[in-house]
């Protein structure tokens, strides 16, 4: 598989000594400032010279305002996936939705077994990362109490929550192909290390992940290492263009989308940030194609028609419950509104939740999901069609009847309910083809993100403009 489209993400991963916190909060602003977008920390608890890697990660969000965040990646023989949720989800809502999850199977058996973990068999190691992205993600969901019997994990009527503020997603580190498998089926991101696969190696296991995925569009992340010595020529050993080129590459191949650096070299950072990141960006929108077309042409405030206002505190009491009548009808369309914008989202949590069981359970689920956000969608489509009807052939002739300097105002109104028309029609087709093909959540997303954006400005605008003449003129809504 290609290019997925994703936005390109650069991160730093610095190593979390011990020794210089403060170093290490320093070189996540260096981050930040620079313009990176991720900050990642190695995660092994066992190591006395680290600092745990979670609690770094707080203090680093404390002292952040954009740069994402990433344990990278967290030991779950040493953490249990119920409390991982747990701090994982509280981290992402302290920092306003800026955390991803990268989990580990486990690795250095010995040190894990000294701190008490319990030291896995390479079957077992990959069981236990299928269960804990099913108790994660039920944690993560809200609703009732939940139970999960596992082999290696169990919740008993559990409480989901807290909830992240975004969706956050769960990136596995892999390598060997049945846990390559389990990423590719159930988690959101892969994400493998240069000190751990060679440059030939790469492409099989990107393979093995998208089959997996089975048409899934997941993340596919990188940890990178080497020099910027001009002289190189290696895989990442070279100038800053060498690097481009090579990154570039791996997102146009295998579909990667996220780069970090593993430094805590200032003067890399900088390199990276200012030389390499921007570069591969260029080389890689060069390839893409043109971005689609807006849904409908974006509804542009500036270009509005405005009419004379005059103060409504001379109208009677009376006169004003009439004009806010559009008010509360407008009011009303905006709840729906935002009800759809939950049921998408509960939509694409279902989606998430479902790759943990099995995969006819799976499409039967989802289907049941997409229609009844569809008929919810259908329903209120027909309900705001209505309403910009009944607006367009009574209220509107009898406000430019009554006041002829209001005509310009009406007609871009007029103008606008045909833009939001073509908004609603499109966002039922993107609905219909979701039922087939569940990848068209996105695009369901995108419209109905485009239908928030257009509608809400539009009802400001015509309760802007028409709530005082419909007041003083005594007109019924």
């Amino acid at each position: 598989m290609g290019d997925l489209g994703h936005e390109l993400w650069f991160g730093v991963g610095p190593e979390p000594r011990a020794d210089g916190p403060a170093r290490l909060v320093d070189v996540a602003v260096l981050a930040e400032e620079a313009g990176l977008d991720l900050v990642a920390l190695q995660d092994h608890p066992y190591q006395p010279r680290h600092l745990d890697a979670l609690t770094a990660l707080g203090q680093i969000g404390a002292r952040t305002e954009r740069i994402r965040l990433l344990p990278n990646v967290a030991n779950l023989p040493l953490r249990p996936p119920q409390v991982l949720a747990k701090a994982v989800a509280s981290l992402d809502v302290l920092t306003g939705g800026r955390v991803e999850l990268g989990l580990g199977a486990g690795f250095f058996w010995d040190a894990v077994a000294s701190y008490g973990g319990s030291r896995r068999s390479p079957k077992e190691a990959v069981d236990a990362v299928a269960e804990a992205i099913d108790v994660i993600r039920l944690l993560w969901t809200p609703g009732g109490p939940v139970s999960y019997d596992g082999v290696h994990y169990r919740l008993d009527g559990a409480l989901p929550g807290p909830f992240p503020a975004h969706e956050t997603g769960i990136w596995v580190g892999a390598y060997r192909p049945r846990l390559l498998e389990v990423t590719g089926a159930r988690a959101d991101g892969w994400i493998p290390s240069k000190g751990y696969v060679t440059r030939e190696e790469l492409p099989r296991l990107s393979r093995i992940v998208d089959e997996a995925a089975q048409g899934r569009t997941i993340r596919k992340a990188f940890n990178v290492s080497g020099s910027f010595d001009p002289r190189g020529a290696g895989w990442f050993e070279g100038p800053p263009e060498l690097w481009a080129e090579q990154l570039a590459e791996l997102v146009l191949d295998l579909g990667m989308s996220v780069f970090v650096l593993g430094t805590s070299d200032e003067r890399q950072i900088k390199v990276f940030a200012a030389e390499v990141a921007p570069r591969v960006r260029e080389l890689v929108a060069a390839e893409r194609p043109a971005p689609a077309p807006p849904v409908a042409t974006v509804i542009d405030d500036a270009s509005r028609p405005r009419s004379v206002k005059r103060d409504v505190a001379s109208l009677s009491p009376r006169q004003r419950e009439i004009g806010n009548r559009l008010v509360l009808i407008h009011d009303h369309l905006r709840q729906e509104l935002a009800r759809i914008g939950d049921a998408v989202e509960q939509v694409a949590r279902g989606r998430a939740e479902a790759a943990a069981v099995r995969s006819m359970i799976n499409d039967l689920t989802m289907r049941q999901n997409y229609w009844t956000l569809g008929s919810f969608c259908a329903s209120y489509c027909r309900v705001l069609t209505a309403h910009h009807s009944i607006e367009d052939a009574h209220m509107f002739p009898g406000l430019v009847a009554a006041e002829a300097s209001l005509a310009p105002v009406i007609r871009r109104l007029e103008e606008e309910h045909e833009v939001i028309a073509e908004i609603l029609t499109g966002l039922d087709a993107a609905l219909v083809a979701m039922v087939t093909e569940p990848s068209g959540l996105d695009e369901v997303r995108r419209r109905a993100a485009t239908l928030t954006e257009a509608l809400l400005s539009h009802l400001a605008y015509e309760e802007e403009e028409l709530v005082e003449p419909l007041s003083r003129l005594e007109l019924d809504v």
